[in-house]
């Protein structure tokens, strides 16, 4: 490849890092942003004792609702024998965490009348009367033209289909564009579903979640195919969440949250800015020192570690990875490691000058002879950082994942960038060695 055809290759992957940079803010962790932290506590009932199973199926059913969001690097562990800590980075509406993580959402389909306006002045032995023994009533909240809410009661009656029945739920629009969740069932419920249509036509099916009326469509002729629309008072992001949930499934016990709180960054403002004045005084050293012992070559590696930051977070930003002080810790690794690399590099061709070279022929084996050192001492801290993603979690993955694009990317930026600027140099201004090469060319 020609240089030419090099600079259009590294420019290009120069601006689109640059576009990704500037087209949204990092994802940031706990410790350096703050979320929302709840405790949950697993009930159990007189007639099912809590088991283990149920814990790990709590949690599973937990990081699936989570994992729908796109949140990353969600801290989400068991504590004791029945309780569970979810720590949510970046969220600042506690009531859609709470709501999300902590309702079992149950949803069920019954067979159901509208129930007389009048049905609260009854007495028991009245409605008894009325309605038969062992009658649920249930209210639906629905909103008049006007825009006043009423409850609307309904008398409920056999359970026919449940959410664990279903096979799908997406979102969707009503043909007045208002927001509703489309479902469908599996192919037991659907033959289920079309005979209850088929004997409710002109009678309500209540949809029930966690036992709340959340809708009930008139029946107007029986429904074949196994699909059905949830419609109500929904705003689009409630539609969301609800789709979140019946995807992700039930709860297999019901949860109790015993608390819940914003948490601010778990490293303190100070802590946070200090850091970031660390890494600039760090980051200026190394240029520092690059400079003033490569001299000129020094600087050529200076602009291919700049490439190389960009570079990385940009990776970082398209990959939707949230960044923690692990992972602050890891990708600063690799920039030493980068500068190490170019240490190597120059270092060869340091000997190969002081074995009669041109810089040109001396640059050229210093790279290629450098390559076998760098490759395998990156691909050795390329294992370890898998394992640590393997075996990890939280904020340890953090770290592995940064560290792990940090090398591969500079592999690239010392072999490929590095080489792009020195040889274009090279071809494009005559200088002395002991400006090229600065300490290393006069020892």
């Amino acid at each position: 490849m020609s240089i030419l055809k090099r600079f259009i290759f590294a420019g290009s992957v120069l601006f689109l890092s640059l576009w990704v940079l500037n087209s949204k803010p990092f994802n940031l962790g706990l410790d350096l942003k703050g979320g929302v932290s709840v405790v949950l506590e697993a009930q159990e009932s007189e007639d099912r004792p809590l088991t283990n199973d149920d814990m790990l199926g709590v949690i599973d059913v937990i990081r699936g609702r989570i994992n729908a969001l796109g949140l990353t690097e969600p801290v989400i562990q068991r504590k004791g024998i029945n309780q569970v800590i979810v720590e949510l980075p970046g969220i600042s509406d506690i009531d859609r965490a709470l709501a999300l993580i902590g309702e079992t959402a149950q949803l069920t389909f019954h067979e159901a009348e509208w129930a007389p306006q009048n049905i609260d002045r009854l007495t028991d032995e009245e409605r008894t009367l009325l309605l038969g023994d062992g009658v649920d009533i249930a209210y639906l909240k629905q909103q008049l033209s006007n825009q006043e809410t009423v409850l609307r009661p309904l008398i409920l009656k056999k359970k026919v289909i449940q959410g664990s029945q279903l096979s799908e739920a997406f979102a969707g629009a009503d043909s007045y564009g208002r927001p509703v969740v489309n479902i469908k069932f599996n192919s037991e419920a659907t033959d289920i579903f079309y005979q209850v249509t088929k004997r409710s036509v002109g009678r309500p099916i209540a949809i029930l979640l966690d036992g709340v009326p959340i809708s009930a469509p008139n029946v107007n002729e029986a429904i074949m195919g196994g699909t059905a629309v949830i419609s109500g008072s929904f705003t689009t992001q409630e539609v969301r969440d609800l789709v979140i949930k019946l995807k992700a499934g039930s709860l297999p016990v019901p949860v109790e949250i015993l608390s819940n709180r914003l948490i601010g960054p778990t490293l303190g403002l100070d802590s946070i800015q200090n850091g970031k004045y660390a890494g600039l005084i760090g980051f200026s050293l190394v240029l520092l020192y690059m400079i003033l012992f490569f001299r000129y070559f020094g600087l050529m590696a200076v602009f291919a570690l700049l490439y190389y930051l960009i570079l990385t977070l940009s990776i970082l930003k398209m990959m939707d990875a949230t960044l923690t002080l692990p992972g602050i810790a890891g990708l600063i690794l690799t920039v030493g490691m980068a500068v190490d690399a170019n240490i190597i590099i120059f270092a060869r061709v340091k000997e190969e000058i002081k074995n009669g070279e041109s810089v040109s022929a001396a640059v050229k084996e210093g790279f290629s002879k450098a390559l076998v050192a760098i490759v395998d001492s990156n691909v050795t801290t390329l294992f370890a950082a898998m394992v640590l993603f393997w075996l990890g979690t939280g904020s340890i993955k953090g770290f592995a994942l940064t560290l792990s694009i940090g090398v591969l990317v500079s592999m690239f930026s010392s072999l490929f960038v590095t080489k792009l600027f020195v040889q274009t140099s090279l071809r494009f201004i005559n200088l002395p060695k002991w400006v090229l090469m600065g300490g290393i060319a006069n020892d």
